[in-house]
């Protein structure tokens, strides 16, 4: 009987099958590195463009933190500004307050009424003066509660004094000043 030695060519099937086997394993590890390698590039150029956004909105940041502290330096700034507008506003208004109140007294101040002492203390006015007649007193007292500066006209004391051989008639009032309105 005849022998076939058939061996050599299993073998060599399985070694062309082992070699195919390893050349699939290398080309499949070749492309999961390739991907791996993709992957961990994309990713690293990701975080890059990720650490330049950050860099960037930091350094907006950092000139938006430098305009909020100009917009409260110049805040402040407006503020005192304001503050002494108000005080310049409110010594323009005292200083020509007087003014105005005398200028209102002496408009109303009729003829043979004389005003002898005029003093102010807070909002309160005390006028001291003489006049011929109550008739003269009661109407200067009309006209100042009609002013617009004064308010709560009272008459303090009315009495009759002998000057220079004359029987006149003394007087005290007292009021308000009227609220500045700002």
């Amino acid at each position: 009987m005849i022998k076939i030695n058939l061996l050599p060519v299993r073998a060599a099937k399985k070694k062309e099958t082992a070699r195919q086997q390893a050349l699939i394993l290398a080309v499949s590890l070749l492309v999961v590195f390739l991907i791996a390698f993709g992957a961990y590039a994309y990713f690293l150029i990701r975080i890059d463009a990720t650490k330049d956004s950050i860099s960037s909105a930091e350094q907006e940041l950092a000139q938006l933190k430098e305009k909020i502290g100009k917009i409260k330096e110049l805040e402040k700034l407006k503020a005192e500004v304001t503050k002494k507008l108000d005080v310049l506003n409110r010594l323009r208004r005292d200083k020509t307050g007087p003014v105005n109140r005398l200028l209102t007294l002496s408009k109303t101040v009729p003829d043979k009424l004389w005003l002898t002492r005029y003093s102010e203390s807070g909002s309160n006015v005390t006028i001291n003066g003489i006049a011929f007649s109550e008739e003269l007193i009661a109407d200067f007292m009309r006209s100042i509660e009609q002013s617009p500066d004064f308010q709560n006209v009272e008459l303090i004391v009315s009495e009759q004094v002998m000057i220079s051989g004359m029987k006149l008639k003394k007087f005290e009032l007292r009021f308000n000043l009227e609220a500045p309105k700002v």
